[in-house]
């Protein structure tokens, strides 16, 4: 099980943009000790998922995690496995998510997609190592056991029938049955938000935050989910693929539900306002469930990250 070599930046006295590069610098060196090395009899399966995980990406999920962690008091680096863990889900979903059977993409991150540099076949199964590596990551830290037991169960519900893979189906099913805007909502509760809202449980549980602590900040975690959603599909209309590194357009050529299809551009810019309103309400009362006091450079940089979020342009 690897372990951090040296800590994240602390939360206190230092701006979100600095924390945020720190988690991610953390984070990247925690996932590249985690991940099997490029050496080895499995050395194919090992570069693609290296390949996959390391070429790339915002960590939003990751600092999520260790921001919700020094909110309830504890360190950006108590949430380390719990984080590596979460974008291993999230890497997975994205390799399955461009496959040819699917959104059938060859861009990601920048670079040509897992399935385009490697091979359908090994790309299935980077996707399907990612997930169990997630685990065995979470499984295998040095929690309580209370602790990683609480955060594979909330793990395990946001990446299952309940949460992503069940709203990849919704998804996928309102390319022939274009939802109503409760319908939508509903595909991206589970495909966007349950991972999300995972981010924050974990990293408060990670933390030592209290039970309903972590339920509150899953709370806000859902809003978030979905304000990232909307703001993504905006996005996906109004910028360049090489801004976004992936495939700008392609939602509304395939005929996808998206947020500016069913609401319109300024509603789905309303809607995006209002979820992160909705989200910084859920946010203020988080400090009111029993557990640890709350920190308020914690909450602060929650509330940043909110920010960041809803104003993000790539």
């Amino acid at each position: 099980m690897p372990k951090p070599e040296t800590a994240p930046p602390a939360a206190p006295d230092v701006n979100f943009g600095a924390f945020l590069s720190g988690c991610a610098r953390e984070v990247n060196a925690f996932l590249d000790r985690a991940l099997p090395p490029a050496a080895g009899p499995a050395a194919t399966l090992a570069s693609a998922m290296r390949y996959a995980v390391l070429g790339g990406g915002k960590r939003i999920r990751p600092a999520l995690a260790m921001a919700s962690a020094v909110a309830v008091g504890g360190e950006p680096r108590d949430a380390l496995p719990a984080a590596a863990a979460l974008e291993m889900i999230h890497t997975y979903s994205l390799i399955h998510d461009d496959l040819p059977c699917m959104d059938d993409d060859n861009l990601r991150r920048g670079q040509p997609t897992v399935h385009v540099r490697y091979g359908e076949a090994v790309a299935v199964l980077a996707g399907d190592a990612l997930h169990t590596l997630a685990f065995e990551t979470i499984a295998g830290s040095e929690a309580p056991a209370e602790v990683r037991l609480g955060c594979v169960e909330r793990l395990a519900a946001a990446a299952g029938p309940a949460g992503m893979v069940g709203g990849q189906v919704l998804d996928m099913e309102a390319e022939t049955r274009t939802p109503d805007a409760r319908g939508l909502e509903a595909i991206h509760r589970g495909k966007t938000g349950a991972l999300i809202a995972a981010s924050a449980a974990l990293g408060a549980l990670s933390g030592g935050g209290g039970v309903r602590q972590a339920d509150a900040l899953a709370a806000f975690g859902r809003e978030l989910g979905l304000l990232f959603q909307i703001v993504d599909d905006l996005l996906d209309e109004e910028q360049t693929s090489a801004r976004l590194g992936k495939s700008a357009g392609k939602d509304r050529a395939a005929g996808k539900a998206t947020y500016p299809a069913i609401h319109g551009t300024r509603g789905a810019r309303a809607e995006a306002s209002r979820r992160a309103a909705r989200a910084r309400e859920l946010l203020a009362a988080v400090g009111k469930e029993p557990g640890p006091p709350v920190n308020s450079a914690g909450m602060g940089l929650l509330d940043a990250l909110t920010g960041r979020i809803l104003h993000r342009s790539s």
